[in-house]
């Protein structure tokens, strides 16, 4: 299973890999009031919602720190991970989590009807497969009951080889985990397609540079200067268009 997040991105003062760093716990948007999807992590928005259905109301009333996090089962092994929409970097779960997770497809926000523990992955993998959905919402996802902490639960970071010799690895090394690089996402905005999710977010990709690796949107995530959604947007382009491909 992987856990997909973007390192860079801000958490408050810091930046999201400096607070697991600092808490060496990775915590649902219900916590953090982050989330590289929707942010409807509040009684009666649509994520509390999805998981009172999902879960039979297990949650409804529980603190949100006990409530689970989302990833997914990254069923081809991609070395990008399971869930590149969510974003440039993972962490790589331990096999032992798999006992403590469910898993569904398609993605809650799709009111799913299928989910199940471990024993339902084949299915979800053939449902996935054959569904032959966009890379960004392909993905059979994993919900992770209890807490995922970073000394017990997590093989390895994986990070975008942007972040090499950055404050982002540094503070990926002090988690204690072993730190790995994938191939890395990197595009120019002429390589993203004005139809995938629209003129003006090819628009704003030019703005933020001539090459556009996940650090570039980061750091205008960070800025605060665009919608909060078009960058993510941005991304999501960056992620589609951007991945080296055989």
């Amino acid at each position: 299973m992987t856990l997909q997040f973007h390192p860079d991105w801000p958490h408050g003062e810091r930046k999201v890999i400096q607070s697991l760093a600092a808490d060496g716990v990775y915590r649902s948007q219900f916590t953090t009031g982050v989330s590289n999807g929707g942010l409807t992590a509040f009684p009666g928005g649509d994520r509390w919602r999805w998981e009172s259905r999902l879960f039979e109301g297990r949650y409804d009333h529980r603190p949100a720190e006990e409530r689970p996090v989302y990833g997914a089962w990254n069923r081809g092994a991609d070395p990008y991970g399971g869930a590149i929409r969510f974003g440039s970097s993972y962490l790589r779960l331990d096999p032992s989590v798999v006992g403590r997770a469910t898993f569904c497809f398609p993605d809650s926000a799709w009111e799913p009807t299928a989910i199940g523990d471990v024993t339902l992955l084949p299915a979800l993998c053939s449902m996935a497969d054959e569904a032959e959905l966009d890379d960004l919402d392909n993905g059979v996802e994993a919900h992770v009951h209890g807490a995922v902490t970073l000394d017990r639960d997590v093989d390895a970071i994986v990070l975008d080889p942007c972040f090499a010799h950055t404050d982002v690895e540094d503070a990926a090394t002090r988690t204690g985990c072993r730190v790995e690089f994938h191939a890395g996402f990197v595009a120019t905005p002429d390589d993203f397609d004005e139809t995938y999710r629209g003129a003006h977010i090819v628009e704003l990709a030019r703005e933020l540079g001539h090459v556009l690796t996940p650090d570039v949107v980061g750091d205008a995530a960070r800025r605060g200067e665009h919608p909060r959604q078009w960058i993510k947007q941005v991304w999501h382009c960056l992620a589609r268009f951007g991945r080296a491909r055989e």
